[in-house]
């Protein structure tokens, strides 16, 4: 039997909220070169359209032998799972930073407990849109660790420093928050059993800078009653030009038995836009007795209508007496 073979690979970025330090997996380091002022965390470059930027970067080894890497530019993209800060691989199309940066060596190797700068530049083409292109400078270790059984899992690790570049003409923030649901999980019977309820939602940055966004929750039941108010935690750090993320809230203790509205509002600096949803909560036992007598009714009144078709039908056909007197 062939064994089924699935490669994974493994990125580390630094997090948005780690201190000024190396993007580190253990193993390897990936870092932009200290400046003038002070150490870097991240690659900040501002440039106009045809303009280029010349920068380094440095790889570190902390292992006891030598590492070879991959060196490549990326570009960034928000993961679909959770709106995390995420890189394209090196097979996958570039259009941003990773067509416009090039490091002066595609591969290098890094003595053990060394390091090497490696230059880089950063070509922004005429044409460039203006606003914010996040990507990285992506160190890959290009060999394969193999895993046993049925399913080997190959993994290949990667370390990667960002690259937040802004392209210089007009700034638009912009959020949207699209397609809410609200999705009930009942008990069978009224009462006994927690209820709950799941709202999902998109939240998609339609203008050309990087948000940090913020998202409020309200939901209100009949007569405009106040169910919910809370600010969401659950929501991208960074949310990038053209993302879109699909999100979703829990509301533990939703009501068993009401209607109303979900409303959510979306904010960051500049921008400011809300949708909604309604709902209609309804145990499952309320909602199947109903249904029955909607049925028993629709039945009963059927019925009626054919009894009395019936009956209007044997009335027309009786013989009729003339009883008028005779001359």
């Amino acid at each position: 039997m062939r064994k089924l073979y699935v490669l994974i690979l493994s990125l580390f970025l630094v997090t948005a909220a780690a201190p000024a330090h190396a993007a580190d997996n253990g193993s390897w380091s990936v870092y932009p070169a200290a400046s003038q002022i002070a150490a870097r965390p991240y690659f900040y470059l501002s440039a106009d359209p045809g303009q280029t930027i010349d920068d380094k970067v440095v790889v570190t080894n902390k292992t006891g032998r030598p590492l070879t890497f991959r060196l490549y530019a990326a570009d960034a993209y928000n993961t679909a799972r959770d709106g995390g800060f995420a890189v394209r691989t090196v097979a996958e199309k570039q259009r941003g930073v990773g067509v416009w940066a090039k490091p002066a060596k595609s591969r290098v190797t890094v003595a053990a407990h060394g390091k090497v700068i490696v230059p880089f530049t950063l070509s922004v083409p005429e044409g460039a849109e203006p606003g914010d292109h996040p990507g990285a400078l992506v160190a890959l270790d290009e060999r394969i660790d193999k895993g046993d059984g049925a399913v080997a899992l190959g993994v290949q690790r990667a370390v990667a420093a960002r690259i937040y570049l802004r392209v210089g003409g007009p700034t638009v923030p912009a959020i949207a928050v699209e397609d809410v649901r609200v999705s009930h999980h009942q008990p069978l019977v009224p009462g006994l059993g927690d209820s709950g309820a799941t709202i999902s939602y998109t939240l998609r940055n339609t203008g050309n800078v990087t948000l940090d966004p913020k998202v409020e929750l309200r939901a209100t039941g009949l007569f405009g009653r106040t169910l919910l108010a809370r600010e969401l935690a659950r929501i991208p750090g960074e949310l990038l030009p053209g993302q879109r993320v699909r999100l979703s809230e829990p509301w533990r203790g939703s009501p068993q038995l009401d209607w109303g509205d979900v409303k959510l509002t979306a904010s960051a600096k500049d921008t400011r836009e809300s949708a909604s949803a309604s709902f209609f909560a309804l145990p499952w036992l309320v909602a199947v007795m109903l249904l029955v007598a909607v049925i028993v009714g629709v039945v009963l009144w059927v019925r009626l209508r054919l009894l009395r078709r019936e009956a209007g039908r044997a009335h027309a056909a009786e013989p009729h007496i003339d009883t008028a007197p005779c001359p």
